[in-house]
């Protein structure tokens, strides 16, 4: 298990790359974290890093999943966010098992309702927010 503490936006960047250089092949990633813990801003980080424009990611709230390319690389980037998902049959019904096996980088928010299609490399990420206002991470 790897631990990060992130004490403030600033240093998102660094802790941003640290965890890209720990994903070696893997490329489905679950966030889970209380409500405003920042997943989603962590995301956003880790897109910037990969070569996303700034202003081009946002929360998949609604929509359940958005879809960036690396400027720099090309690559896809799928972003998700399951909250609103009652079942695993909703997410059967978008196609959520053609993202992951794509081998496209899949960054997902409230993962429980797939956890039994999660493959079995997937990356737990878990954002927890310390009394200080700091964060700290932790991935296997």
């Amino acid at each position: 298990m790897k631990t990060l503490t992130i004490p403030s936006l600033d240093a998102l960047p660094q802790a941003a790359r640290e965890f890209i250089n720990s994903l070696g092949d893997r490329t489905v990633v679950t966030f889970k974290g209380e409500m405003g813990a920042g997943k989603t801003t962590f995301i956003n980080e880790l897109c910037r890093q990969l070569g996303v424009e700034t202003d081009a990611t946002s929360s998949p709230t609604f929509a359940l999943v958005n879809e960036y390319r690396s400027d720099t690389t090309a690559e896809l980037i799928y972003h998700f966010d399951l909250y609103r998902l009652e079942d695993l049959d909703e997410a059967m019904d978008m196609g959520i098992e053609d993202y992951l096996d794509c081998g496209a980088l899949c960054l997902i928010e409230w993962p429980d309702v797939i956890d039994p299609i999660l493959p079995t490399d997937v990356v737990e990420a878990a954002l927890t927010v310390n009394p200080d206002g700091s964060r700290t991470l932790t991935w296997d």
